[in-house]
């Protein structure tokens, strides 16, 4: 077989194709807080669409469902506590230092 018309041919590898982690029947609802802490990274920001292992329609009902559950404060827009005790325990450290004489 020539060179140029073996490029065109597909390789023979068997293809397992992943099942998306959420049913077909599954509800995406912004009170469904155990579904939707799956799709959240550690920081607090919404996981892509490659990473979740969505389709379209369902990443963008996460989408919604997740900025629904942070207007309503069920979920954190961000989700920095351990920066927060730093910048906290660094203000206070500052504010307390006093002159020697």
């Amino acid at each position: 077989m020539d060179k140029s018309k073996r490029l065109f041919l597909k390789s023979k590898r068997a293809f397992r194709r992943r099942l998306p982690p959420i049913g077909s029947g599954g509800r995406i609802d912004y009170r469904n807080m155990s579904l939707i802490s799956r799709f959240i990274s550690e920081q607090g920001k919404i996981l892509s669409r490659r990473v979740n292992r969505l389709t379209l329609k369902q990443q963008r009902l996460i989408t919604t469902a997740i900025k629904q559950a942070r207007i309503l404060s069920l979920l954190p827009f961000l989700n920095n506590a351990k920066q927060f005790e730093k910048s906290e325990l660094a203000a206070r450290t500052t504010g307390l230092r006093t002159r020697k004489k």
